[in-house]
């Protein structure tokens, strides 16, 4: 994998398709990469107490390395 953590890239295919972003995390066994701002899932979160409310937190989630090209 010729692409590491903190490098800009630009997404070439997929939903997010000409967005720019930063590297989070690269996951090399996996051959995918978490890039800021891009592939984003919604997570519902249950509150745990009675006085606690529930949520809604976004969380980017993994894109396979040959959908992003690195930009200098």
């Amino acid at each position: 994998m010729k692409i590491k953590k903190g490098d800009n890239v630009i997404i070439i295919a997929g939903k997010d398709k000409g967005k720019r972003g930063k590297i989070l995390k690269a996951l090399p066994r996996e051959d995918k990469v978490i890039v800021e701002g891009a592939n984003i899932y919604k997570k519902h979160r249950r509150p745990k107490t009675t006085k606690e409310k529930g949520s809604v937190n976004d969380i980017p989630m993994p894109i396979h390395v040959s959908n992003v090209k690195k930009v200098d």
